[in-house]
């Protein structure tokens, strides 16, 4: 989940001193081989916000790019993984999905220290709050039809046809994903235990409703993830693919339409707010829109969907509450997110509760 609670912190960019620890000629040298038309001058500059793979900005005389990096140092197995983010972009963009063009990936940690890529920099709008209230009233319903419509379309691609067919693993998603879920909050015994959490461990595993789908999912599908045209209702480029891969798609769309119920200080949402006083449709309505745009007859058991999307945020902040605990996470933001914890968790249980 990427960071997105301040417009402030997060949006712009800084200049980037000496000391970004660069070779400048060798990425230019770099870039003057895999970026097609490509002439220095560079000027670097990095993007605000906690992306966890740093991401710079590459201005030049004939335009702006937009280069990811793997941090420096020591990471966890398959963390960080530019390589894949690299992949899932060039498939989508070739069938015309809204992604920024990749240029190129390089593996060689000796061009800037750790693997990157190079993309194209897509000029436009970013709206870090769910309600849009940056627009007109009448054009908000416009907003969250469009970013229905394209979740809607990432969900219709088949992974083997677009090169993706081995780009997760397939089946049993829900059981996977609960059991990895379930076994992060049983170890963090820092963080304690919460009666609620260990309901929904107990329940979640008896509910998985039946059948099983597998598409490419993005993972963190949010407005703040998506760049809008400068003036108009359309996703140029959805970004932040870190947590994609192949996987139910009713759980996609539910982690997405979380921002009915998801309070705006813990990420970005409208749940204290009644969606028709701010022109935009209801929950109802969306996941009807949802079901239109996919060919479904509804969406049985969407509750489950939901309990099961605030259970997994909640143990992603029962982590950070044990590092707190532990003083591993000293920043206010890391202490915010601890205690907003039990929210999530009586959220989940709501839902929870509604599939009875």
């Amino acid at each position: 989940m990427s960071d997105a609670l301040s417009t402030e912190a997060n949006v712009g960019v800084d200049p980037v001193g000496d000391d970004h620890g660069f070779d400048m000629d060798r990425l230019l040298g770099w870039l003057q081989d895999n970026v097609a038309g490509f002439k220095g001058p560079v000027t670097l500059f990095k993007f605000k916000g906690g992306q966890s793979n740093p991401t710079f900005k590459l201005v030049t005389p004939g335009g702006a790019y937009v280069l990811r990096r793997k941090p420096l140092g020591q990471l966890a197995g398959g963390a960080h993984a530019v390589d894949r983010e690299a992949r899932v972009l060039s498939a989508l963009h070739a069938q015309g999905y809204p992604v920024a063009k990749v240029h190129g990936l390089c593996t060689d940690d000796s061009i800037i220290g750790s693997m990157f890529f190079v993309m194209d920099m897509v000029e436009g709008r970013i709206f870090w709050d769910a309600a849009f209230r940056d627009v007109p009233a009448p054009e908000r319903r416009a907003y969250y039809s469009e970013m229905n419509r394209v979740l809607a379309q990432l969900h219709g691609f088949d992974p083997e046809a677009v090169g993706l067919g081995d780009y997760g693993r397939r089946g049993n998603y829900f059981e996977r994903q609960i059991g990895r879920w379930t076994k992060s909050y049983l170890a963090d015994e820092d963080a304690g235990r919460d009666p609620g959490m260990d309901r929904l461990i107990e329940w979640l595993p008896t509910a998985i409703p039946k059948g099983d789908e597998s598409t490419i999912v993005h993972g963190d599908f949010r407005c703040d993830n998506m760049i809008f045209h400068p003036t108009e209702p359309r996703v140029l480029a959805v970004l932040d693919w870190e947590l994609s891969t192949l996987g139910h798609p009713l759980a996609d769309f539910a982690y997405h339409a979380l921002m009915y119920r998801m309070p705006p200080d813990i990420v970005a949402g409208i749940g204290d707010s009644d969606p028709v006083s701010l022109s935009l449709p209801t929950e109802a309505e969306y996941v009807a829109e949802y079901c239109a745009n996919t060919g479904r007859d509804g969406i049985p058991n969407y509750d489950f969907y939901i309990a099961f999307n605030f259970f997994r945020i909640a143990a992603i902040f029962h982590g950070i509450k044990g590092r707190v605990a532990r003083g591993q996470a000293s920043s206010a933001h890391a202490a915010e997110r601890a205690a907003a914890y039990p929210r999530l968790v009586a959220l989940a249980i709501d839902a929870m509760e509604a599939c009875r």
